[in-house]
């Protein structure tokens, strides 16, 4: 009897050490370890329950798991817009549309691990579906985006989709066709984690939810005050951050004497602009930093109708001139 207790006691002294060592293991996945061993997985697959499986294998936590769905997401999935033409996403009105994506969202998630092409649906429901099969909270949003200068001024029209997954109860905010790369001409593949829990306040400078809610804001923004913001292009600069008068995306030549001073709520050691295919630089003199605050003074020109301005090389807003 003495003898199984101290057995019993030793056993459970191992369990304690087994478990210890176990949640070591969880917290040494680093973020670096997660996405090499993404790159050690198939590239394609048939089914998003084969993914999972690799993902239930190595992963613990919900955090892991989150960033190795995202992960193989901007690793494996090239943008093309030619896959708008492989499925119907029209539909009358919502009971027709809830009637096809059951029918369809099997075949475009499908689709998108199969191939590795997809738009935004193919992301965001990859993204959704794997989330479900680890059993972590998290659903599709649906809504608008702002990304040129046509773009200011305009009315609402849901033309995107993105994610939202809850990790220890907390709602993060997840892009992945926007982390995945770019695409002009051709789809440019840069993976990106910008778009990995992105904040709201940075998100809301480009992406504007169909239900507000889904944009987890405090402040009241509508349709009209979002298109009518100039182009924040800039990461990490948000609206609140554009601290001079001018704050519309239009910028009417008549209420200035041929120059408009602007003042930001970050450092900039040059400042540059173009109103077309050419950029000029500004002079140090017309550029004033301090405090982590710059302002600067960017002369117009007569028939311009566009205004791009550059930090330190590269684009940061964009505004209509007229």
């Amino acid at each position: 009897m003495k003898l199984n207790k101290q057995l019993l006691f030793f056993l459970s002294f191992l369990g304690i050490l087994i478990s210890s060592s176990l949640s070591a293991i969880i917290i040494a996945q680093t973020n670096d370890e997660i996405d090499a061993t993404i790159q050690l997985y198939p590239t394609l697959v048939d089914t998003p329950e084969e993914l999972s499986k690799f993902i239930t294998r190595d992963f613990n936590t919900d955090e892991a798991k989150v960033r190795a769905i995202y992960t193989w997401l901007i690793q494996n999935v090239s943008y093309n817009p030619e896959e708008y033409k492989r499925f119907n996403y029209s539909f009358k009105n919502y009971r027709e549309r809830n009637t096809k994506e059951e029918k369809t969202r099997r075949k475009i998630i499908n689709h998108t691990l199969q191939t590795g092409s997809a738009v935004c649906e193919g992301y965001a429901m990859v993204f959704e579906k794997l989330c479900q099969l680890q059993n972590i909270d998290n659903y599709l949003v649906r809504g608008d985006t702002k990304t040129n200068f046509n773009d200011i001024g305009r009315t609402f029209a849901n033309n995107h989709m993105w994610n939202v997954a809850f990790i220890k109860g907390e709602p993060f905010l997840f892009d992945a066709t926007w982390g995945a790369g770019r695409y002009t001409t051709k789809f440019i593949k840069e993976p990106s984690y910008y778009y990995y829990k992105i904040s709201p306040q940075h998100l809301i400078n480009t992406h504007y939810p169909q239900q507000y809610e889904d944009a987890f804001l405090n402040e009241d923004l509508s349709t009209t005050l979002f298109f009518d913001r100039p182009l924040i292009i800039k990461h990490g600069l948000t609206f609140g951050d554009i601290i001079s008068k001018e704050k519309s995306g239009v910028i009417n030549q008549q209420l200035y004497n041929g120059e408009v001073v602007f003042k930001v709520a970050t450092p900039v050691d040059e400042v540059s602009y173009s109103f077309g295919n050419e950029t000029f630089v500004l002079d140090s003199s017309s550029v004033e930093s301090f405090d982590n605050e710059t302002t600067f003074t960017i002369p117009l020109t007569l028939g311009i109708d566009k205004l791009l301005v550059y930090f330190d090389g590269k684009p940061a807003l964009g505004y209509l001139v007229n």
